[in-house]
């Protein structure tokens, strides 16, 4: 059977300059930067671009003059990805650009991210803000396996030492940091000290997709799309999150979202664990890399903090969300998808890992009730 995405090949990604706050600009006008670099990387003339993904497709179509041109909205990252390689593989367009940003909505309690607080009486009520609702998750693990604060504290010294050394992040030249310094921050939401968490922050980026035929002729290496999949479990941030949570398929719990999504995305790339050089993961705590881990399969279920100690595989190796940048909702999904293609191109700045073949990148986690997934590599599918 012909592999769904044989024909397609991501030749551009951007990062704009990330920040904590970006004055002069707007989520769209960051994002249309974000949207003109990838452009540049990957060699390609506006006047190409035949579709837009992008929560502003409508208005990136208008201020680049591309209609007429096919546009779809969306605003999650990895599916935005797929949604772009889906209209290549199916000849509805050739090139298609991806680009999102966030710029001037820290406005209110500008610690806390905008979209993490829904007005909803399932978790307003309870003072389940995002950091309460990932800690349930979190705990729940701690007790059924015994994981802890300094296992969870292993990861976020490593995440943010990848963003010390990362001149793009927001958070560079902040560290290093120790598992104890992490452990001294001031607890949020138990497990969670502050240093746990996910940061807030500015920035814009972008993708462009094409055929394979059309990356033949272009300057950069291109990058492929192995496999990918997507769980949910509900409507993020609106209900409180149950470790135990299942429903009509009953075989996997909440706690483990995405175990379905990786096993579908395995499945199609014909690879295992083992075939993975790094994981770009989402970190919005330090809990969820454990966590994925065990979910994806890279270990047994409870020996995801023992393994993250082992250090055997690389990830998040840009800073994430703690350290990089956690840019509206989607660029800082999308900017995962980035770090995968610059490890597999060979073009990271910094924590660059040798040989790297195949990337896993992931987006959301237990709390949000939701995990997407996609294996991008060197190789042709």
């Amino acid at each position: 059977m012909t592999h769904p995405y044989r024909d397609v090949a991501i030749v551009g990604v951007h990062n704009t300059q990330q920040a904590r706050q970006l004055p002069g600009h707007t989520s769209s006008t960051i994002a249309m930067e974000g949207a003109l670099g990838a452009l540049a990387d990957a060699g390609v003339d506006v006047h190409d671009v035949d579709a837009v993904v992008s929560q502003f497709a409508q208005e990136l179509v208008l201020q680049l003059r591309l209609g007429p041109s096919t546009r779809v909205l969306n605003m999650l990252g990895i599916p935005s990805v797929l949604d772009a390689a889906s209209l290549i593989a199916e000849g509805r367009a050739e090139v298609v650009l991806i680009a999102a940003g966030g710029a001037g909505i820290y406005t209110d309690r500008s610690a806390t991210a905008p979209w993490t607080r829904p007005a909803n009486e399932f978790v307003v009520g309870y003072g389940l803000f995002t950091a309460a609702e990932f800690a349930l998750m979190a705990r729940r693990h701690m007790v059924m396996h015994g994981t802890t604060p300094e296992q969870l504290a292993t990861v976020a010294m490593r995440i943010r030492n990848h963003g010390h050394a990362n001149p793009q992040a927001v958070y560079f030249g902040r560290g290093p940091f120790t598992t104890d310094d992490i452990l001294a921050s001031r607890m949020v939401a138990d497990p969670f000290h502050l240093l746990d968490c996910s940061m807030t922050a500015e920035g814009g980026c972008g993708l462009v997709l094409t055929t394979a035929e059309r990356a033949a002729d272009l300057p950069g290496t291109p990058v492929w799309i192995l496999g990918a999949a997507s769980d949910s479990f509900g409507p993020a941030y609106q209900i409180a999150p149950a470790w135990d949570m299942k429903h009509h398929r009953g075989d996997i719990p909440a706690g483990y979202v995405g175990r379905r999504a990786a096993k579908i995305a395995f499945g199609t790339a014909g690879l295992t664990p083992a075939d993975v050089d790094t994981c770009e993961f989402y970190d919005p705590f330090s809990f969820e890399i454990i966590r994925q881990f065990e979910a994806f399969g890279f270990c047994g279920d409870g020996e995801g903090g023992a393994f993250v100690e082992e250090g055997s595989v690389p990830f998040t190796t840009d800073g994430g969300t703690m350290s990089f940048s956690h840019a509206g909702i989607n660029a800082q999904q999308i900017q995962r998808v980035i770090r995968g293609v610059e490890q597999v191109r060979g073009s990271c700045a910094t924590s660059q890992v040798p040989d790297c073949e195949v990337a896993l990148c992931s987006n959301g986690g237990s709390g949000a009730l939701f995990n997407d997934v996609v294996l991008v590599g060197k190789e042709r599918p």
